[in-house]
């Protein structure tokens, strides 16, 4: 394969968690995404984008062409927030991946018998990785989705991977938000092991072996609450329904940011009586915000004066590890979107490591 020929094919690609990932990597992707506010956020954000289908788009031009694969399908149908239709179509994404594996190709009629059609675009990164023989491979999901990567780790070991499947925490990783989410990390020349954590719960002491792991980075950290220099974005105005921005902050938003530096607030996500709530001084629960984008508050547990406010876009984004600024692009929803469907950019980049070697890294830059 010539390095002038050499891409990283990114499926799914979403507003470019994985792209700005690879970016701190010094390389760049094409991704391949369906939906327009997410090209445009790619657009936006200088990342290469082909506006399609994955499902539909044909490998045979991409043949010789590809030195890496990453791909984070739609996690809806297995995610704990959807309707679950994804465990009613566990038998039918297994048996689309034996069939990849033997040369069959029978998704059609297999999506047709699925509970969610989206389910089955969970096979479609071995459909790719099988036609184009890529050096590399990296697939992300959410946590249900792990017997599937087992299954899609075991199918690329017979094509000649190293491959590893199992679930990460990106807190472990400097993201300030404890977002357990599966991993496939498969590579064709060396063996793949997972990312060595560089953070845990409480700061770890120095050993014989070198340092401890740094303590888990917080939201007060990540926001730049209580910093003396604030260089994290320090949030004004929630927005508008369009994308806006909203001239007007409500007074709820006025007391956050009068009292960001006491630490008073929290963020609650869910409006269900046992809804995570976790203080500012602490990593953020799971950052997905789905149908119902605002349900994740900043709320005040005030004798006198009890109060919520909706977290705003910038906010979030920080929390996902995506820089100060990041273009979202489209309704405030579908920014929302973007950013809990989205892999942390750091993660990414901590991840993208264990496959990329320095030779694969000169192949794709």
């Amino acid at each position: 394969m010539s390095t002038a020929a050499a891409h990283v094919l990114d499926l799914f690609a979403g507003p470019g968690g994985w792209s700005q990932g690879l970016r701190a990597l010094g390389v760049r992707d094409i991704g391949l995404e369906i939906d327009a506010a997410a090209c445009a956020t790619r657009r936006a954000a200088g990342h290469l984008t082909i506006r399609t289908d994955v499902a539909a788009y044909p490998t045979a031009p991409l043949a010789g062409k590809v030195a890496g694969l990453i791909g984070s399908a739609p996690c809806q149908p297995f995610s704990a927030a959807g309707l679950g239709a994804g465990y009613d179509d566990m038998d039918l994404c297994h048996q689309a991946l034996d069939d990849l594996a033997r040369g069959r190709d029978t998704r059609h009629l297999l999506r047709a018998r699925c509970s969610d059609p989206r389910s089955l675009l969970v096979a479609e990164p071995l459909r790719y990785a099988l036609d184009l023989h890529p050096q590399w491979v990296a697939l992300e999901e959410v946590p249900a989705a792990l017997p599937l990567f087992r299954h899609t780790a075991a199918l690329l070991r017979t094509a000649g991977y190293s491959t590893w499947a199992g679930i990460l925490n990106a807190a472990d990783y400097g993201v300030p938000q404890t977002r357990r989410r599966a991993f496939l990390l498969a590579s064709r020349h060396h063996t793949v092991t997972p990312p060595e954590a560089t953070h845990a719960r409480t700061a770890e002491p120095e050993s014989l072996f070198g340092p401890g792991r740094l303590p888990w980075v917080s939201m007060a950290d990540a926001l730049g609450w209580g910093a003396t220099d604030r260089t994290a974005p320090t949030v004004t105005a929630g927005g508008g329904k369009s994308g806006g921005a909203e001239p007007f902050p409500t007074a709820a938003r006025n007391a956050l940011l009068a009292e960001q530096e006491r630490g008073a607030w929290a963020l609650r996500n869910g409006n269900q009586p046992n809804a995570t709530v976790r203080g500012i001084h602490e990593p953020a629960p799971t950052v997905a915000f789905g149908h119902n984008s605002a349900r994740i508050t900043w709320t005040r547990d005030h004798p006198d004066t009890p109060e919520s406010v909706r977290i705003t876009v910038p906010e979030a984004a920080a929390l996902q590890s995506f820089p100060p600024g990041y273009p979202f692009q489209g309704t405030k929803t579908k920014q929302f979107e973007q950013v809990g469907n989205a892999v942390p950019p750091l993660l990414a980049t901590t991840v993208l490591t264990s496959v990329l070697t320095p030779a694969a890294l000169e192949v794709a830059a």
